[in-house]
């Protein structure tokens, strides 16, 4: 097999390098020794101090406030006795707190563990037991949810702070938080002690970004700072910029627990000394608003939310000619000639899909600039994600692991210097999904003539709603845990408004039990885009073997949503 794959491999590579775009640099030229993100905040820090580092609602934070901010988080850590190697939970909406939180806590050596804000009890419980969050900073509206776990927890101290505790006057454009904490220590923490620089290591265990699977709760995937770098910097060299290009701004409102949303909020801003514009929010009027008054020329954001702006009332495209990496993600609404064409016509500017990654290979996988012209990435079987970035490849091979030919569909496997150590406590799932360093990722794409991949299909497993990845596995865990339910299954069916939703097939211990009642305690128990519909069965269809017929709940999921398009 490996020679199979070096032919293969080199086959590929020669394609990529016949159609590689020329306003696409091939090699990386990075500006620290060190790959790692407190070596580049004290860097910009030192060479660009007053350059505006997080935009937030009218609140501009320079490097040098930053490093030094992240400096006093590193302190305030010493003092509740974190250490390198310790868990340090952030279960933060989008603010600049979590962006100075995760500096902070990779200067003391410890692990960031980013934690998703819309979770409840059941969830948050398992990630901080998972992953052996010791310290967690927490938004103070999460509050109640924090406090309803934490006994018996490996959690020993609790700093809670409120989205606007970095506001200095009153924004004159809406903000969707509350003005006044309700309880804070950030007075506290941002009057600690600067801890003092302390030598990184690049490929020592930095970030648990947990992911979904396909059996049982999420994992948390082990990732380094040398990844974090080597992921900015080529999605950077993506985007047609050098390392460290002084005039780029970012618009992130991704959440920055999320993978991509640390990659486009975070890391790439830092690694390039740039200026993030940073919403805790979607909202289309305050997206345009911010993109004028800063000269934003990076951005990423779905399909639906491109053609939110361009229905505003009164849009004026004019504003958002500063755009020159304007990228979507096709979700709900698939990026088609007809949309590039109105956007182009309404602001100058062309939109371009983002690209293909996970959390496991830290996303930014692949890029696609360089091949809008005519259209031509549009006219192909969608989503066209591009070519791998530097560093980085992408094969596609059959079930016993051989490449297939050019044009073949066949399971995506990945090579690159930002794929996980390993999945966090879990020596089974890291052997079956790393073999020969290369990351098995259970998609389904193909390879063109011109070397660059395209995404054919997730894994039927995983359900995107609303952008969001929902394993079914981790919706049946959690369901288990109610008394009345006997047994589950979860399949997706379509859905016109979000793509995908999560149905709960269930077998009840007591037929009193209502799809109400179950609707209620999940909505109780779980983020609000995992909740299911619940469809309650005298009997899941088996196999002989008594296994689940989950091709059975497809049809019957399928036939739901056809009566709901009907209705």
């Amino acid at each position: 097999m490996p020679k199979a794959r070096d032919a293969a491999l080199a086959e590929i590579r020669a394609l990529q390098a016949a159609n590689w775009p020329e306003q696409v640099p091939r090699d990386v030229a990075y500006p620290v020794e060190v790959p790692a993100l407190p070596d580049y905040l004290r860097h910009w820090a030192t060479t660009r101090p007053d350059t505006i580092a997080i935009s937030f609602y009218g609140r501009d934070i320079t490097y040098a406030e930053y490093d030094e901010l992240s400096d006093r988080f590193a302190g305030w850590l010493a003092g509740r006795g974190v250490a390198p190697g310790h868990r340090v939970g952030v279960f933060l909406g989008n603010c600049p707190q979590f962006l100075i939180a995760m500096a902070g806590i990779l200067k003391a050596g410890a692990v960031h563990v980013p934690i998703n804000p819309m979770f409840r009890g059941h969830e948050l419980r398992y990630e901080l037991d998972d992953a052996g969050v010791t310290v967690l900073l927490a938004q103070d509206a999460l509050a109640d949810v924090v406090e309803a776990v934490r006994d018996g927890s490996p959690v020993r101290h609790v700093a809670y702070t409120g989205l606007a505790d970095l506001l200095t006057d009153e924004p004159d454009l809406p903000v969707p938080f509350a003005r006044t904490a309700e309880r804070s220590d950030w007075a506290e923490i941002s009057s600690s002690a600067r801890a003092q620089p302390r030598p990184c290591d690049p490929d020592a265990p930095a970030a648990l970004n947990y992911t979904g699977g396909t059996t049982g709760m999420p994992k948390g995937c082990e990732h380094t700072q040398r990844h974090m770098v080597y992921t900015a910097a080529t999605a950077t060299l993506g985007g047609g910029t050098e390392v460290g290009a002084p005039d780029v701004v970012s618009l992130n409102f991704l959440p920055v627990f999320w993978i991509a949303g640390e990659d486009f909020g975070i890391l790439n801003p830092l690694v390039n000394g740039q200026q993030v514009v940073l919403m805790t929010r979607w909202d289309p009027a305050v997206a345009a608003d911010l993109v004028g008054r800063h000269g934003v020329t990076d951005m990423v954001a779905t399909v639906d939310n491109y053609v939110e702006l361009l229905e505003l009332p009164g849009f004026d495209g004019t504003r958002l000619s500063s755009l020159r990496n304007a990228l979507a993600v096709s979700f709900v609404l698939t990026l088609t000639p007809e949309i590039r064409a109105r956007w182009r016509a309404a602001t100058g500017t062309v939109l371009r899909e983002a690209s293909y990654g996970m959390t496991e290979t830290h996303t930014a996988d692949t890029f696609t600039l360089g091949f809008q012209d005519d259209d031509r990435d549009l006219h192909t079987d969608p989503v066209f994600c591009g070519l791998p970035v530097p560093g980085t490849d992408i094969l596609i091979v059959d079930e016993a692991g051989e490449p297939v030919p050019v044009g073949v569909p066949g399971e995506i496997i990945v090579r690159s210097p930002s794929i996980l150590t390993g999945y966090h406590g879990r020596p089974d799932a890291t052997a079956e999904t790393i073999r020969d360093g290369w990351l098995h990722t259970g998609d389904v794409g193909r390879l063109d003539e011109w070397g660059a991949l395209h995404y054919l299909a997730r894994t039927k497993e995983m359900i995107k709603t609303n952008g969001m990845s929902v394993f079914p596995s981790e919706i049946e865990s959690l369901l288990r845990l109610h008394p009345a339910i006997r047994t589950v299954s979860v399949v997706p069916r379509p859905d016109r408004a979000k793509g995908q939703v999560a149905v709960a097939f269930v077998e009840v211990a007591d037929d009193a039990t209502t799809g109400d009642e179950l609707h209620s305690w999940a909505r109780d128990n779980m983020a609000a885009y995992k909740v299911p519909e619940f469809e309650i069965v005298a009997q899941l269809p088996m196999t002989a073997t008594g296994k689940i017929r989950k091709g059975d709940l497809f049809d019957r999921a399928a036939e739901l949503a056809a009566a709901r398009d009907r209705a």
